[in-house]
This record gives structure tokens, C-alpha cells and sequence, in this order.
């Protein structure tokens, strides 16, 4: 059992990172975050039953442990983080994608928790049927939320855009 979680785990850890970056910007609160949601996710393996895949029953631990997670990470008085560009090397990246997918994360990081995990899966291009799985609503649900999470994030970029102009 423990070889089977752990195997699950590092296969499919990038979904957790996601998740971890769409719910909390700082790095250090990402950390203690990944490390609740692995923690839940051991703690609750045993009733994993197989009846979904493992990836969307891992999405739907992770998710449920970011957004009551995520609450808890807003009440503790935020420390002043050391400047990531300072401390990061070059990675050779092309700097407009870079500035693009920052804008992007800071618009995600306005929605309310729930669209916020939308998108998130939208973005990792799971369908509707998996999303509504997931998320426990209906595939018209996710439908329409995705339309007004669409549209209002088009809006908070452009106003960006148009400061950067």
C-alpha cells in the first residue's frame, strides 16, 4: 500500500504543485500547503475505493484541503518575502511568457476558492465531465462557471494590460 501511494504520488505531484501555486503566492505557504495536502491524502488513501481515477480523487483531496487550507493560510500575518528574482538564477525562459503566466496567476489569485479550482482544471484541460466529478456539481454548472471565471479574468488582465501600456 505505502509503494503503490508513493508510486501514485511522484507520478502525478505536478497536480498538487498547481493546485499549491493557484492557492497561495507565497513560496514558504506553498510548502506548508503541499506538505497538508500529502498528509491528507496518506491520511485518507485507505478510503480511496477506485471508483474515480486516482488523479481526480487526488484533485478533489488537494482542492478541498487548499480552499479550508487556504483560510487558515490568510489569518496568519504575512512575513515580508525576500524578492524570488534576487534569489532565482536565470533559467533562460522567455521573459514575455514569464510575465504573461505571473499576470495570469495574479488574476486566478482574485477569484473566490472555488473558481479558482475551476479554472485551475479547465487550464489542465479536463473535461467538464471530470471537472463536475471533481467539484461534485453539474457538467452545465462547470459550463456557465467557466463562461463568468473566462470573461472576468479577460477583464482584470486587459485593465493590467492596459497599465502596462
Amino acid at each position: 500500500m505505502k509503494d503503490e501511494f508513493s508510486k501514485q504520488i511522484s507520478e502525478h505531484q505536478d497536480i498538487l504543485h498547481k493546485v499549491c501555486r493557484v492557492y497561495c503566492p507565497n513560496p514558504s505557504e506553498r510548502e506548508d500547503l503541499f506538505q497538508e495536502i500529502l498528509y491528507q491524502l496518506w491520511k485518507s488513501y485507505d478510503s480511496f475505493r477506485g471508483d474515480a481515477k486516482f488523479t481526480t480523487w487526488m484533485y478533489r483531496v488537494a482542492l478541498n484541503t487548499a480552499i479550508t487550507g487556504f483560510k487558515k493560510f490568510q489569518k496568519i500575518p504575512k512575513s515580508k518575502d525576500i524578492n524570488e528574482r534576487i534569489m532565482q538564477m536565470p533559467d533562460g525562459k522567455d521573459e514575455v511568457t514569464e510575465d504573461r503566466l505571473k499576470a495570469l496567476y495574479e488574476a486566478i489569485a482574485t477569484l473566490n476558492d472555488i473558481d479558482k479550482a475551476l479554472i485551475m482544471l479547465h487550464l489542465e484541460d479536463h473535461s467538464y465531465h471530470e471537472i463536475a466529478n471533481m467539484m461534485g456539481i453539474t457538467e452545465t454548472n462547470v459550463g456557465v462557471k467557466l463562461n463568468r471565471i473566462k470573461k472576468k479574468l479577460k477583464e482584470i488582465l486587459s485593465k493590467k494590460e492596459a497599465l502596462w501600456n
